[in-house]
């Protein structure tokens, strides 16, 4: 049975982390200047100092090891650990934050990890932290004071007078961050008696974006950053999420979701070989020129009938693949399962049913009213959204600010590496942001020196779908950081809905893998990068 659109979204509110790293078992690089330690003891350290806030209180806990159950991934089987949670408030803000950290009682690897969030939720609480502990890290997150409630930021957007509480959306976007960082490794310093050698962020969607603020607003706290899938420029992207259902509202027409399949798949098979082997994944999926008329009069099985694909249909998709001119649009390859959602009515009618994390942003930050509806909403109106999103929220949370200049002093690195086939988070926001930063800060050797992209054709949002995603991309990151091995290629890997394993190493921004025309095509070393 597949995921519903609604699920896949929750899927990525739990997790909240580089999601990826679940594929296979992840192998820390050791750290050199910082040995393996113990600690007996689980007791609350010192309130730390964190600039700009009041600390109201610090706890500690003793807890056995266990394992935390998903129903979307393998379990996590993490040690026993001192959870240390520090709740503090920024003054006049009336905030209450919480950020809590898992230090490993025996095996620690000398290194802190900063966990990031997905959707509304800034942390995870359980499920990033159990991973991180897993491969011995000391580990650290926080809720910000806006809650964990991935799909909605009901209970905190709008402040009494009905506006937008720009405290808290400054909590979410990035003040909140730093304090974790300061919070995390404070009290990982004051519980193994000395700091961490070195210290990691790891995040993907939001966390993502996350990582890009760690970066651009505060540099020094974080020696790498793995920021996957990153949420840039969600004012933009999120509204850009809606175009579908608009355009299905505004046309009168809502294909079920076994027609819009059936014209990804017609792409994916028309495209196919252009990376040079048929193996139902696009390589460059941009390139891909499919016309969906082509389909008009096709007839598929669908939810237990026959269908003729209509022109009316084919039209749809046409704008849909077209895309709004306020953002990049969804790529051929992609599933539209989360921007042209279509499910039958309570009369049995189809109803278009949007991205709850895109409808929520409009509802409580763009609008500010809790009872808006797309469902009235013209190509005008969706045109005034567009451009209402960012002109009043970018400067809280757009987080596509190109000068890394003081994160590359400090001498940070940063991964980034996102799916060709997500379908919410679109990769071209990343290769955009990439091709400033080269812009911005003297070209594409000077900036590969600390920050490189990668992007993982087949992929969804951070993983699933049909290609190869990254095996260990911290990993990767710490070799950078310790050893001073930049990634050329990060290793990826997935298998074929019959078993078989597929491995591909993606390539580094702006190459691209091509096949030799003569090996395995399941194999990575039958592939090479390419301008």
């Amino acid at each position: 049975m597949s995921t519903s659109p609604v699920n896949r979204l929750r899927r990525l509110a739990v997790p909240l982390l580089a999601l990826t790293a679940l594929l296979l078992p992840t192998v820390p690089v050791p750290a050199s200047a910082a040995p393996a330690a113990t600690s007996a003891e689980c007791a609350p350290p010192a309130a730390p100092n964190v600039p700009g806030a009041r600390v109201l209180s610090v706890t500690a806990q003793a807890k056995p090891a266990g394992v935390i159950e998903s129903p979307w991934f393998p379990p996590i089987a993490y040690p026993a650990l001192c959870e240390i949670k520090v709740t503090l408030t920024h003054p006049g803000v009336n905030d209450n934050v919480l950020v809590a950290a898992w230090l490993p009682r025996a095996g620690w690897n000398g290194r802190f990890q900063g966990v990031g969030g997905g959707g509304y939720s800034m942390g995870n609480f359980d499920f990033g932290l159990a991973m991180a502990l897993r491969d011995g890290y000391a580990a650290a997150t926080t809720n910000g004071g806006v809650g964990d409630d991935g799909l909605s930021p009901a209970s905190w957007a709008l402040g009494p007078d009905g506006k937008v509480n720009e405290e808290l959306l400054t909590n979410f976007s990035s003040r909140s961050l730093h304090d974790m960082a300061v919070v995390g490794k404070a009290v990982t310093a004051a519980h193994y008696g000395r700091p961490a050698g070195y210290a990691y962020w790891n995040g993907c969607s939001t966390g993502g974006r996350q990582g890009l603020m760690n970066a651009q607003r505060y540099p020094g706290d974080y020696d790498g950053i793995l920021a996957a899938a990153p949420a840039i420029s969600m004012p933009r992207f999120l509204v850009a999420d809606l175009w579908g259902q608009v355009v299905m509202r505004q046309e009168k027409v809502l294909p079920t979701n076994c027609e819009f399949e059936a014209f990804q798949q017609a792409a994916i098979k028309a495209c196919d070989t252009l990376d040079g082997v048929a193996d139902g994944v696009l390589e460059q999926p941009l390139r891909c020129r499919y016309d969906p008329a082509a389909l008009i009069g096709q007839k598929i099985q669908c939810e237990g009938k026959e269908i003729t694909i209509s022109r009316a249909t084919a039209e749809v998709v046409r704008k849909i693949w077209a895309g709004h001119p306020s953002w990049s649009a969804l790529p051929k390859s992609a599933p539209f399962s989360v921007v042209a959602d279509t499910q039958p009515g309570p009369s049995g009618k189809r109803v278009g049913v949007p991205n709850p994390i895109a409808d929520n942003w409009v509802r409580y930050f763009v609008e500010e009213n809790p009872d808006f509806t797309l469902d009235t909403v013209t190509y005008r109106d969706f045109n005034r959204i567009a451009a209402k999103s960012p002109a009043k929220l970018d400067r809280f949370i757009g987080t596509d600010n190109p000068d890394l200049s003081a994160f590359r002093r400090a001498g940070g690195k940063m991964i980034t590496w996102h799916g060709w086939t997500d379908p919410i988070i679109f990769a071209q926001g990343t290769t955009d942001y990439r091709d400033r930063v080269e812009h911005r800060m003297g070209g594409a050797a000077r900036v590969d020196d600390f920050y490189r992209v990668f992007l993982a054709p087949g992929v969804d949002h951070c993983g699933g779908g049909t290609g190869p995603a990254p095996v260990d991309p911290l990993g990767a990151l710490t070799k950078w950081v310790e050893q001073g091995k930049a990634p050329e290629t990060l290793p990826a890997a997935t298998q074929s809905p019959t078993g078989t394993p597929i491995t591909r190493n993606l390539c580094r921004y702006p190459q691209t893998s091509h096949y030799d025309g003569k090996g395995d095509p399941n194999q990575a070393t039958s592939y090479h990068c390419t301008r």
